[in-house]
C-alpha cells in the first residue's frame, strides 16, 4: 500500500515531468554548484512564465521586481570581483614599492646618525619659532666626547637644514656613529632640541601588518612604519 510520502513524491515528479525538469540531474548539478548564475535565473524565469496561470498571470511589477533583484545580486558580484582584482593589484604595488626603497635613506626624528655614501651628514631642524642663536654639536655616542660643533647663528621658524660635509677621512666611514644635539635660543637661553636625520634603509617588507602598510628596517632605529617617515632620499 502506498504511503502519503509516496503519493506526494509521485505528484511532484509528475509536475517536474510536465515542466521538463530532470529532478535527479538537477539535484546532481546543485550538489556540484551552490550558486545560481544568469543562465540558471533565465531558465527559471522562462519556466515560470510558460507555466503561469493564464487567468492569473504574473503582474508586470512582480516580473520587474524579480529582474531588478537579480540585477542587484549580479551587480554586487561584479563589484566584489572588481574589488578582489584591485586588492591583488594593490598587493603587487606594495611589493614593488617595498623593493624600490632599498638603498635609500629616510628622514625621521632622531639623534643618532652615520655618514652617508658621500661621507656627509645631513639633517633638519623644525623650529616652532625663530631662534636667535643655534648650534649643532656632534659627539661620540658612547663616550660623549665632542667631535664637531657648528655655530649656525639665527634661523627662522619652520624647517631648517644643516649638514656636515667636511668630515675628516678618519671619521667618515659609514660604520662610525655620531650623536647630534641642537642648541637653540628662543629668547630664554639655550635649550636642547631634537633634530630629524637621514637613516639608511636596510630592508623593507610588504608583509601583512595590522593596517596593511609597508614596514622598513632602518640602521640604528629598527623597524618603523613607512607612513611615519617624513622624507625619502
Amino acid at each position: 500500500m502506498s504511503t502519503v510520502n509516496d503519493v506526494t513524491a509521485k505528484a511532484q515528479q509528475a509536475i517536474f515531468d510536465k515542466l521538463g525538469i530532470n529532478q535527479a540531474k538537477q539535484n546532481q548539478e546543485l550538489g556540484a554548484k551552490q550558486t545560481l548564475g544568469q543562465e540558471d535565473f533565465l531558465k527559471l524565469m522562462t519556466t515560470q512564465l510558460q507555466n503561469q496561470d493564464p487567468f492569473a498571470p504574473m503582474e508586470n511589477g512582480d516580473f520587474i521586481a524579480q529582474m531588478a533583484q537579480f540585477s542587484t545580486v549580479s551587480g554586487i558580484k561584479d563589484v566584489n570581483d572588481s574589488l578582489s582584482g584591485l586588492a591583488g593589484e594593490y598587493e603587487k604595488a606594495r611589493i614593488a614599492t617595498a623593493a624600490s626603497l632599498l638603498g635609500h635613506s629616510v628622514l625621521l626624528p632622531g639623534n643618532i646618525v652615520r655618514p652617508d655614501e658621500n661621507g656627509e651628514i645631513h639633517g633638519v631642524l623644525d623650529l616652532p619659532q625663530a631662534s636667535s642663536y643655534t648650534t649643532i654639536n656632534f659627539s661620540d655616542p658612547v663616550t660623549g666626547e665632542l667631535v664637531h660643533s657648528q655655530a649656525i647663528g639665527a634661523i627662522p621658524s619652520g624647517l631648517n637644514g644643516f649638514s656636515w660635509t667636511n668630515i675628516p677621512d678618519e671619521l667618515k666611514h659609514r660604520d662610525n656613529k655620531f650623536k647630534i644635539e641642537a642648541l637653540v635660543d628662543f629668547g630664554e637661553g639655550a635649550q636642547s632640541l631634537s633634530p630629524s636625520i637621514f637613516a639608511e634603509i636596510l630592508s623593507a617588507s610588504a608583509g601583512q601588518t595590522n593596517n596593511g602598510t609597508i614596514t622598513i628596517d632602518l640602521a640604528d632605529y629598527g623597524t618603523v612604519d613607512v607612513s611615519t617617515v617624513e622624507k625619502f632620499k
